[in-house]
């Protein structure tokens, strides 16, 4: 992780990064929860909109609602975010 340098806006390096979507795209096609078995009957309607609508901000923002400050213009959680001060 420390050996190469990060790319502009990234939290970690090029390899790490690959290496995280490779075996994150191998854990999702493998979860019946989310291939075969994601549909009406498993988890209902409701269910299904909330998986589908829900975001990362959203989840973080429900758990850490202190996060809001850092967050505000950023539009994908996996974005960097503003440095706020502890004041």
């Amino acid at each position: 992780m420390f050996a190469e340098k990060k790319p502009q806006g990234f939290g970690f390096s090029d390899t790490a990064f690959r290496i995280f979507i490779l075996m994150a795209s191998r854990r999702l096609n493998s979860d019946r929860y989310f291939t075969a078995d994601f549909t009406t009957e498993m988890y209902t309607q409701v269910g299904m909109d909330w998986v589908q609508d829900t975001t990362m901000m959203d989840i973080l923002l429900r758990h850490y609602p202190e996060l809001r400050p850092s967050m505000r213009g950023v539009t994908n959680a996996f974005q960097p975010w503003k440095a706020v001060s502890s004041r």
